[in-house]
């Protein structure tokens, strides 16, 4: 079965076709299912399929709309990441000890997204704990890159950006504390949106055996992802809000609107490199290209400016602040030997990995400190965006890279223009806009030489998600955005 014209729509164009009866619900979940039966096997991002329950949800929205029934992503598929509680699917997060773990309750954005109209078809891979850049486990193996299947698609949503750049419907959901939505995103050729901190409640997006109560998890967000940039803001209308049981039934928090509406009207801040991580050329490049590109449209675009935190130092308080949040979840000796590590470390020492092992180690009067440093960064953002709707900067240093599963991550490293660097130091550039929790979508910019993707993050103000949401619409339009990797163009 060759594609159909649905396979590479937008949630918008699939949307309003639906609504002019040009194709059915049940149709395009047929079409997401017949993909994944026809490429899944090279690519492997579908870990847990729910063909029939889908298809079942797809007929129900084909009644609703004969019925003229309005709900704003009726009959549109979805796939799903991994860590998400589903009623009656498992969730592992990778973990073999949870490989017979069944979910007994949806969680709140699956309800929510259901609520809108989406019909789900599967859940997608992940590390195990989504603790990489790659996604691979025991118990489902490895996704790889749709464009060079010997890659990776990123993580550790790399399940989510695989299955849309495949084909496997236009949205997917997924999550982000060290850059898990916008990686893959970044990776894989397709759209992404990190929320502003706390705009999406969590509730049910948890590891088991933990009970899926409310929760404020320090630096994580669940957010959207798809194919274009409009259809972001659609499903993160539909995933937003805090969790009833907190904040009272019905509660949403209203966005404002997007500063400008046109391109010309945008005053920019781009970064292409920086000493505490470099990029390579074919990073570098397509931020030139850029901000050429939004300069000949009218953007105001700035290189540089002294009201940008210091990168350093907010990189060096955003591994201690993750490693902080991470490391409480370690087993017990895992957790002492980090200890150990970190009390004979001295005091000259402040590589990032450094950094890392101290956040493990951190006391509570450290990191009452440390909280304090974010909330003096999140002012000097403030500041900025007084002078500027955006800043547009790396989500990487690199594009995707060769599968490499060795088991220590410290360990492991990254070629940046022939020079090695330490692998878990890329949480670099992610963590921009995580620390202070900031709105960031990540969108493709095209191809380095090689053939694989490209892209940037958008990062805006607090609370201002529409912002760098309208601003990637914006350059979508006006110099295009994702395009189906050649292999599975069929």
């Amino acid at each position: 079965m060759a594609k159909s014209e649905w396979s590479f729509k937008t949630a918008v164009e699939t949307s309003a076709a639906l609504a002019a009866r040009k194709v059915s619900a049940v149709e395009l979940a047929q079409d997401v299912i017949g993909r994944i039966e026809r490429h899944d096997a090279k690519v492997n991002a579908i870990c847990v399929r729910d063909f029939e329950r889908g298809l079942d949800a797809a007929r129900a929205a084909d009644a609703e709309l004969a019925r003229g029934v309005k709900k704003p992503l009726l009959g549109i598929p979805l796939t799903v990441k991994e860590s998400y509680n589903i009623a009656g699917l498992p969730t592992t997060w990778g973990n073999p000890v949870y490989k017979d773990f069944i979910a007994k309750e949806d969680s709140l954005p699956i309800t929510r997204v259901k609520e809108a109209g989406c019909v789900i078809l599967g859940k997608t891979n992940v590390p195990i704990a989504l603790a990489d850049w790659q996604s691979y486990n025991e118990i489902y193996g490895t996704t790889n890159n749709p464009f060079d299947l010997g890659r990776t698609p990123g993580g550790s949503s790399g399940g989510s950006s695989a299955a849309l750049a495949a084909g496997y419907g236009p949205l997917s959901i997924g999550s982000d504390i060290g850059g898990s939505l916008r990686v893959p995103a970044f990776h894989c050729g397709v759209y992404a949106h990190k929320p502003t901190f706390d705009l999406v409640a969590m509730r049910g997006h948890v590891a088991p055996p933990i009970p899926p109560l409310p929760s404020n998890r320090d630096l994580s967000v669940i957010g959207p992802m798809a194919r274009g940039a409009a259809d972001l803001a659609l499903l993160l209308d539909a995933m937003a809000g805090p969790d009833p049981l907190d904040a009272g039934i019905g509660y949403r928090l209203e966005l404002p609107a997007a500063r400008h509406t046109e391109l010309k009207n945008f005053r920019v801040l781009l970064i292409d490199t920086d000493p505490v991580l470099p990029t390579d050329k074919a990073v570098r490049g397509t931020l030139e290209t850029l901000a050429a590109n939004l300069a000949k449209a009218g953007v105001k675009v700035d290189r540089s400016s002294p009201l940008l935190p210091d990168f350093t130092a907010s990189t060096r308080l955003y591994m201690r602040r993750l490693m902080s949040f991470l490391g409480a979840s370690f087993p017990p000796e895992i957790y002492a030997g980090a200890k150990a590590a970190a009390a004979a470390l001295p005091a000259s020492e402040t590589s990032l990995g450094a950094e890392r092992l101290r956040g493990i180690a951190q006391s509570h009067r450290d990191w009452l400190m440390d909280d304090g440093g974010r909330s003096r960064l999140r002012a000097q953002w403030r500041e900025l965006f007084k002078t500027y709707d955006a800043v547009i900067c790396p989500v990487m240093p690199t594009p995707a890279y060769p599968h490499d599963h060795s088991a220590d991550q410290e360990q492991r490293r990254i070629s940046i223009d022939g020079k090695d660097y330490v692998y878990p130091d890329q949480l670099a550039w992610p963590g921009i806009a995580t620390l202070p929790g900031l709105p960031s979508t990540a969108i493709p910019t095209g191809f380095a030489p090689d053939g694989l993707p490209v892209g940037v993050q958008i990062v805006g103000p607090w609370l201002e998600d529409r912002t760098p949401l309208k601003l990637a619409e914006l350059i979508e339009r006006e110099f295009g955005g994702f395009v189906p990797p050649k292999m599975f163009d069929d």
